[in-house]
């Protein structure tokens, strides 16, 4: 969901449509979505706008991108205008590489900073054995990029010989929430574990966040994935969740709307079908709470320039807006 100046919301369905509500109608599918692989996790996934959105009219989304002769597929970046019924000025600004046939685990949430660098995950694409720990490909990894796809000059790897100058941390499984911090900047992202140690972490520049070598959760067959909970040089999750609630989407609560839940974290669980409520103090977690239970798999959540929280709900697909008791 991102929510226009005009009162308008776009939409996107993992299908590979998008559509535009505004005035209570909601359109047909916009012209101008780039095909996208609509298997298993794959399809047109998240979608932001550009915070100058109202000076230059760019919207950004990342969808599944398919490779030509059947090469595999890959997490990308499209900037589009939208203009009436359809999108256009499309710019691919970025990729992630290499390719893989599978269709599982592209991560992709995204989230502007205060200096205008857009972040987004990309996930392990289910070689976590491969590509998470080394830095000579996107996968597995926090990319940071300027509003164009270039890369901002104090990346931490942009000197390092063989690595991905986009790459901002390592060592990621799947991180399918990423959000800003209203009063500090900081940026946060959760990411789903195996079976078991789900992760809500503080992204921090440079940093390896240990996945595969480091882990609170086991294989889906039972046996262990790696003995360790954490080494040293590897971050530890400001939040862990055992058994996996599955989280997707995040935000911060800000405004006046909800007074007392200002600065808490929401996030999704499609496992267990609510929406969680993480209260921080700094950066350490000290209550969660579970919000709307057996609502659906929450897909996503949304702080909306008219101060309301709305919250993306499948199958069947709703989307809802909380308001608050009083």
């Amino acid at each position: 969901m991102a929510f226009l100046p005009d009162g308008g919301m776009l939409i996107t369905e993992r299908a590979g449509t998008m559509h535009l509500f505004k005035d209570g109608e909601l359109s047909g599918p916009l012209a101008g979505v780039p095909e996208v692989v609509a298997r298993n996790q794959g399809g047109l996934l998240d979608i932001c706008l550009h915070p100058a959105y109202a000076e230059n009219g760019w919207i950004y989304f990342t969808y599944s991108a398919p490779a030509a002769k059947g090469e595999g597929n890959s997490t990308a970046i499209m900037r589009v205008r939208l203009d009436g019924d359809r999108l256009k000025d499309q710019e691919l600004i970025f990729e992630a590489m290499p390719k893989t046939t599978k269709v599982h685990h592209y991560g992709s949430k995204l989230v502007f900073d205060r200096e205008g660098y857009l972040y987004f995950g990309v996930g392990d694409r289910g070689e976590h054995f491969v590509f998470p720990q080394k830095l000579d490909n996107h996968n597995g990894k926090i990319h940071r990029i300027k509003d164009d796809g270039s890369i901002p000059a104090d990346n931490p790897f942009v000197h390092t010989p063989g690595a991905m100058p986009s790459i901002y941390s390592f060592g990621h499984r799947n991180p399918q929430g990423t959000a800003m911090h209203p009063e500090t900047g900081a940026i946060w992202a959760s990411e789903h574990g195996p079976k078991g140690g789900d992760e809500l972490n503080l992204i921090l520049p440079g940093r390896n966040y240990g996945w595969p070598e480091i882990s609170y959760g086991i294989n889906y067959n039972g046996t262990v994935l790696t003995a360790f909970t954490e080494k040293e040089g590897m971050e530890q999750p400001m939040h862990q969740w055992t058994p996996s609630i599955a989280p997707c989407g995040m935000t911060f609560v800000s405004g006046s709307r909800y007074p007392s839940w200002k600065g808490n974290l929401l996030l999704g669980s499609l496992s267990f079908q609510y929406l969680e409520r993480v209260v921080l103090d700094g950066s350490k977690v000290v209550q969660t709470e579970k919000l709307l239970p057996d609502i659906g798999r929450v897909r996503n959540v949304v702080m909306a320039p008219d101060g309301y929280i709305y919250v993306a709900v499948e199958d069947p697909g709703r989307i809802l807006r909380m308001m608050p008791l009083n």
